[in-house]
């Protein structure tokens, strides 16, 4: 069971991490992204966050399952 569990956190992990990129790449060209003089939106501040947190969680995600694997 704990096998299954950590394969479930890899898939979790590598999913995170081919999804959100591509996902902030198109958020950070939408025209809502930067205002008139370039700076960051609120759409855009809120979007890296979403896919900071994501990309952490999917590294946290990995690490465990690595740690799983190894003493399971």
């Amino acid at each position: 069971m704990l096998t299954t569990l950590a394969i479930l956190l890899l898939l979790n992990a590598v999913w995170n991490v081919l999804v959100w990129p591509r996902f902030y790449k198109r958020v950070s060209q939408d025209d809502r992204a930067r205002d008139a003089s370039g700076k960051p939106t609120p759409f855009l501040i809120v979007h890296a966050v979403l896919v900071g947190v994501s990309l952490l969680l999917a590294v946290v995600s990995a690490v465990v399952a690595v740690i799983a694997l190894v003493n399971g």
